[in-house]
């Protein structure tokens, strides 16, 4: 009975204090943006050449990709002016086709919040603006990159928030471009805000409910990256990214999994994620999330703390991060490890 009153306890607190990049604020529950992007009834209703076009929903990204290289360079343009929603986030679609078809869904918003991802040396892999909007970006040339990394964020990050004036090395834009910069040569960078991220502390922090709708898009995501021929990834988990990462882990191809800052994976052990991948953990000494129980108890809760002996994964050195979203600054003993990671130089 004592025991379970201990429990009980450690989850009401997590309920209180697990939390994204935000920190201490309350935050309310929100709908997770799920299923095939705006426009998917006009494109399911269109054909080109007297061909159907591939279902958003049931295709899967081979399929696709098997599907645009089938077609010329015409037929191509003409599905990204009539359906750029649609092509922009087609997982298995020629990568430049993505990139103009999300420049144009952008302009297309006209909301000032999305305006400076229509820039012309912006490279959207990814937009949706339902919701808060969802973005995926670019950073190098993943076209023929020999190694890829996915930065998956935490809590708080949307369209609108994806590279907004900040620290410039904590939000997902920020992180990819340090990485990337930290990484240089063929690797390319990710920043992948694809899902709905729970806003501040609240239910939807402590649960699972956000982070399961975020893996099924998350492995999705890492499938269109090999059917366009890109290296196995490495995902690098923040905070609640790593719920997300814990539960997709066994239906991506990655290589590494790097968590950070992370409070808990949804997994009582490295070898219960159920993947491959070897599996990385980091956290700095005046991270808050080590003040987060790591329980899980009715829903509530990730579980095991990645960082502690017993869950089996290999630190990254972080002694020198500081807060909650550092591990990305330049200088940091945290950021050269994940350069080294992500260049394959770690063996």
């Amino acid at each position: 009975m004592r025991r379970f009153g201990r429990t009980a306890l450690a989850a009401a607190l997590a309920l209180a204090v697990v939390a994204g990049t935000a920190g201490w604020a309350t935050g309310d529950s929100r709908p997770a943006v799920t299923g095939p992007p705006p426009g998917s009834a006009a494109w399911r209703a269109a054909s080109v050449g007297g061909r159907a076009l591939p279902d958003p929903a049931g295709a899967s990204p081979r399929e696709v990709a098997r599907f645009f290289a089938a077609l010329d360079g015409d037929a191509r343009r003409e599905l990204v002016r009539a359906h750029p929603l649609v092509v922009g986030n087609l997982e298995g679609a020629p990568l430049p086709l993505r990139y103009e078809a999300n420049r144009m869904a952008v302009l297309a918003t006209g909301e000032a919040r999305y305006a400076s991802l229509a820039g012309p040396d912006r490279q959207i892999l990814a937009f949706d603006p339902r919701g808060r909007g969802q973005v995926a970006e670019v950073f190098g040339d993943l076209e023929r990159a020999a190694h890829v990394s996915v930065i998956v964020p935490g809590s708080d990050n949307d369209a609108s928030t994806h590279d907004a004036p900040r620290a410039p090395h904590t939000g997902p834009a920020g992180m990819g471009r340090a990485l990337r910069a930290a990484a240089g040569g063929t690797t390319a960078v990710v920043a992948w805000t694809g899902y709905t991220t729970p806003v501040g502390v609240g239910p939807d922090a402590a649960t699972g409910r956000l982070a399961e709708a975020g893996a099924v898009r998350l492995a999705r995501f890492t499938a269109g990256l090999d059917a366009v021929g890109a290296p196995d990834p490495v995902l690098f988990c923040h905070s609640y990214g790593s719920v997300v990462c814990g539960l997709a882990a066994r239906h991506t191809d990655a290589t590494d999994l790097v968590v950070l800052g992370s409070p808990g994976m949804r997994a009582d052990s490295a070898a219960g994620l159920g993947t491959r991948a070897r599996v990385w953990a980091a956290r700095g000494p005046s991270d808050w999330i080590a003040d987060v129980p790591n329980v899980a108890f009715a829903g509530l809760g990730h579980g095991a703390d990645p960082v502690s002996p017993a869950f089996g994964a290999r630190r990254v050195p972080a002694s020198d991060v500081r807060g909650h979203a550092g591990y990305f600054a330049p200088g940091t003993r945290s950021l050269a490890a994940f350069a080294a990671i992500a260049a394959g130089e770690v063996r």
